[in-house]
């Protein structure tokens, strides 16, 4: 993992400075902003410590309540209830069933209501990095890479063709068939980080697109830059992804010019561990006829396709083309002209 982004992952654990929106949520009514991933399969909502029930009893107002799951995951504050009632990885209906059988000691056929007023128990999962709308996203329901990566936009095109997902909290609902677990198409380096290929999830493989865990961070990585100038048609900056050689890399800057030197093509390049560049030459020509393998690049290598000297062969070629061009249009104009 790169130094630039472990620095991005640990200010977002530390949560010092963050960089992109945070959107709110309305906790009161359980309903999401556009932050939240959408409302569907609310229903299987799994409680946890943290979240706060209403609990009504038709016809026995001192038997109604507002109650917190406690942090062992138990409702323990019931009126008359002195055994805990186990809500944590239950839903609100189940949890509503175990309620009514508790105050069935008390009323014949209670009739009771449990209704979630506010979801507590899960951190939002951040995203950002290449994305076009960096945001957290409140988990009201399991969802896959897939989704943040849709409710971020979609990504940029400074991504760099892989995606890092760090857990910041175990699972609190684990489930042994989570994709998560089987890691095929993803390396896992250190700090508990997963890796997984872009192109894998544009492919639509299931191993790449994972459910993300509340309190997930995941990263779409920003390519690292290239620059190609002098020239070529179109000078320009490049993200170096996807094997980036230096053939590709003059052919997505347009080619060369017509006077460009393409025998010798140089490629300044950052010592590694020390300072200043070393200067590298290549045949371009060489490489594009298959004479020479293509040279793979490297982050903020700068490629400087030079132009040929005045006499050169290129040069000269160009001078004389010119002039001939020129002196047949003079002929052209003058027969024209009778």
């Amino acid at each position: 993992m790169s130094k630039k982004t472990l620095t991005l992952f640990t200010a977002l654990v530390l949560g010092s400075v963050f960089v992109f929106s945070v959107p709110g949520q309305d906790q009161n009514t359980g309903s999401s902003s556009s932050s939240s991933v959408d409302n569907q399969g609310i229903g299987v909502y799994l409680l946890g410590p943290g979240d706060i029930l209403d609990v009504r009893v038709f016809g026995q107002t001192d038997l109604s309540s507002t109650v917190e799951i406690d942090s062992d995951g138990n409702i323990s504050s019931l009126p008359f209830v002195d055994t805990p009632i186990r809500a944590q990885c239950r839903t609100q209906k189940e949890v509503q069933k175990d309620i009514t059988s508790a105050f069935a000691k008390y009323v014949r056929d209670p009739q009771v209501s449990v209704r979630i007023t506010e979801r507590k128990s899960r951190q939002p999962a951040t995203i950002a990095g290449a994305v076009r709308t960096p945001m957290q996203v409140t988990m009201m329901r399991r969802a896959r890479l897939h989704e943040l990566v849709t409710k971020a936009g979609g990504w940029t095109d400074r991504a760099s063709g892989t995606i890092q997902i760090m857990h910041t909290e175990p699972e609190m609902c684990p489930d042994p068939s989570d994709i998560f677990q089987k890691t095929a198409l993803a390396s896992t380096g250190t700090f508990g980080i997963t890796v997984f290929k872009l192109n894998d999830l544009k492919l639509g493989k299931q191993e790449a697109d994972p459910y993300i865990r509340p309190g997930d961070i995941v990263i779409v990585t920003e390519a690292e830059p290239v620059y190609v100038m002098g020239a070529v048609v179109n000078s320009r900056e490049l993200p170096l992804r996807d094997q980036l050689t230096l053939g590709r890399a003059i052919a997505m800057a347009g080619g060369p010019q017509k006077l460009a030197n393409t025998n010798e093509v140089h490629i300044y390049r950052q010592k590694e561990g020390l300072a200043g560049q070393e200067d590298l030459t290549y045949n371009y020509d060489a490489i594009k006829k298959g004479k020479t393998p293509d040279i793979l690049l490297k982050p903020y290598d700068i490629i400087d396709v030079r132009q040929s000297g005045a006499f050169s062969g290129k040069g000269i070629g160009a001078m004389f083309t010119n002039l001939f061009q020129g002196s047949f249009g003079i002929i052209q104009r003058g027969v024209i002209g009778y």
